[in-house]
């Protein structure tokens, strides 16, 4: 898991592929259920440049997650959250508390490995186990994913394809992950692109702290958080490449 330590967080050992996209990519990621927005739908007047994604990884953390929801609904926000399956098992409560605020939920696989070192079968069953899981604690199953640390292959992306899951990396590291501080984490977001993707976590107290300043500065900037969708647009990641942009909720 990324919280023993804390701070090994995305692994900068980049494991490329030169695998073409998941078919089945263009499935995206639908409203949770309960409530559809705690905003209702930004109109282009309120987002005149766009949309940009807000994700939260390695969850759900019961000492952070309720002020992180807290902080989100407080700004009219929403976000992605990437669940270890360990994590919602132990905690369901709080992976339907995200469900109930508006949040989407990806698949984060069940205990957080390398993906490439697993062998085909180890690597399946790590992020099957998690889409089981999320969909008995949510009613349906995830259609996106994050392979920890970023790291990907072909291998990865036919495990991918078979479960027709969209693989998410992102455009920004906040990098909170290697203790980044709460300015140094609304500076990494304020490099944020339209169809760009920040990467977070929900353990981290300073992303929690750095919500209201994020999405102020995105709202000065004509953006709005948003949901995560499928591109055809090849996304750069290291040597690799991804298929995912922010689209409006």
């Amino acid at each position: 898991m990324i919280r023993a330590p804390r701070s090994s967080g995305p692994s900068r050992r980049m494991v490329t592929s030169s695998a073409a996209p998941p078919t089945a990519a263009e499935v995206t990621m639908a409203p949770a259920a309960g409530r559809a927005s705690v905003t209702g739908e930004h109109s282009h007047h309120r987002c005149p440049n766009g949309y940009v994604a807000l994700t939260y990884d390695d969850g759900p953390t019961a000492a952070t997650l309720p002020a992180l929801l807290d902080q989100l609904r407080a700004a009219g926000a929403r976000a992605t959250f990437f669940i270890q399956g360990n994590n919602a098992e132990a905690r369901p409560d709080l992976v339907r508390a995200e469900q109930r605020a508006g949040m989407w939920i990806g698949n984060h696989t069940d205990t957080h490995p390398h993906l490439p070192d697993l062998g085909e079968l180890a690597a399946f069953k790590e992020i099957l186990g998690t889409q089981r899981t999320l969909r008995r604690i949510t009613g349906r199953p995830p259609t996106l994913f994050r392979p920890p640390y970023g790291e990907t292959n072909d291998q990865v992306r036919r495990d991918e394809t078979r479960l027709r899951l969209l693989e998410v990396l992102w455009t920004v590291d906040s990098r909170d992950w290697a203790g980044a501080t709460t300015d140094e984490i609304v500076a990494a977001a304020r490099t944020l692109q339209p169809g760009g993707i920040i990467l977070m976590h929900d353990w981290a107290q300073a992303s929690v702290d750095a919500v209201p300043r994020i999405v102020g500065d995105l709202r000065e900037r004509g953006l709005c958080p948003g949901r995560i969708a499928f591109t055809p647009k090849k996304v750069p990641f290291g040597e690799t490449y991804f298929h995912a942009t922010a689209v409006a909720p």
